[in-house]
């Protein structure tokens, strides 16, 4: 799909073709589209292609017509009805009379440009714009970081008063999230340093404060991110312990169950046996007194464990 807009005396309109200063907005586009956009703006089809793969890693590439950035974005995505936070390609081409992005997928990045949710936005203020997607980018991780945070929490409530192994699984689905968002915010801050000193792109005073403010905050989000990674991995390496912990009492809870049940059944399987001179055998009450014995023994054998400990 694409899209085009430019900012008129201060509104986003939306355009049928490519102008002066326009944004040219492409989601998920076609082969079609790609040499549509690539035989209009002299771009090549390849640097189009490179953000639609998802492997494809940030960087920048400066041709002599225009320049690419490649920056890393979240994502949230479903599998198995659960919710799974990965990060995607963006493509940011900077011309002299247009700026393009390309994406997989629509992203919240972009669509608060659209929906006019930013201030101070203008399509052909193409240094501002960047900066712009860039610290949206990074608040955009901040949001998902919290969000991990919270579900962190909740797992950890739940494995409290649980056993099983699913919450631990929740968990390192969230440590997983967490790695993939501290590998991307770490290159998109190597993309973003190379970027200032690009020549191509131009610097301007007005800017300073969103650059500042840019560069704080993807700061920000790669300390949550190490610091929520460190605190899922104590987590999870506590819980792992207090599960096998929980597993080895009851592991010796059945053991000493099973040895003092061995005494009545030895007793019971000694005059179980074939034997003419059983002792007791010719007392009315010996069959009494085996059993008493048995019980008598067993509960010596309890004693013996409760004052170690075992039970």
């Amino acid at each position: 799909m694409i899209d085009i807009f430019r900012t008129t005396e201060g509104a986003l309109q939306r355009l049928t073709e490519i102008t002066e200063g326009c944004w040219i907005a492409m989601t998920d586009p076609s082969a079609t589209e790609l040499m549509e956009i690539a035989e209009a703006t002299g771009i090549e089809v390849d640097h189009l292609r490179a953000p639609l793969d998802e492997e494809e890693r940030a960087r920048i590439e400066v041709e002599e017509n225009y320049t690419l950035i490649l920056v890393d974005i979240p994502s949230l995505e479903k599998r198995n009805n659960k919710d799974r936070y990965v990060t995607i390609p963006l493509g940011i081409i900077v011309a002299k009379d247009y700026l393009i992005t390309v994406c997989l997928e629509e992203t919240s990045v972009l669509k608060c440009f659209i929906d006019g949710r930013v201030r101070d936005f203008y399509t052909y203020k193409k240094t501002r714009f960047i900066l712009q997607i860039l610290y949206r980018n990074a608040s955009t991780f901040l949001q998902h970081l919290r969000t991990i945070d919270r579900k962190s929490e909740e797992i950890e409530r739940k494995l409290h008063i649980s056993t099983q192994n699913r919450e631990l699984i929740d968990l390192l689905e969230l440590e997983k999230s967490l790695v993939y968002f501290t590998t991307s915010l770490r290159s998109n801050e190597v993309v973003f340093e190379k970027m200032l000193k690009l020549e191509t792109i131009k610097h301007y005073p007005e800017d300073e404060d969103l650059l500042e403010d840019l560069i704080i905050e993807n700061k920000q989000a790669i300390e949550m991110a190490n610091i929520y990674n460190g605190i899922l991995t104590g987590i999870m390496g506590t819980f792992a312990s207090i599960i096998s912990n929980n597993q080895n009492l009851v592991m010796k809870l059945l053991a000493a169950i099973t040895i003092v049940l061995s005494i009545p059944t030895m007793i019971a399987s000694f005059y179980g046996m074939n034997f003419v001179n059983i002792p007791g055998k010719d007392n009315p009450y010996g069959f009494y007194f085996i059993v008493l014995a048995a019980l008598i023994l067993s509960a010596i054998i309890v004693f013996v464990f409760r004052k170690k400990k075992v039970f």
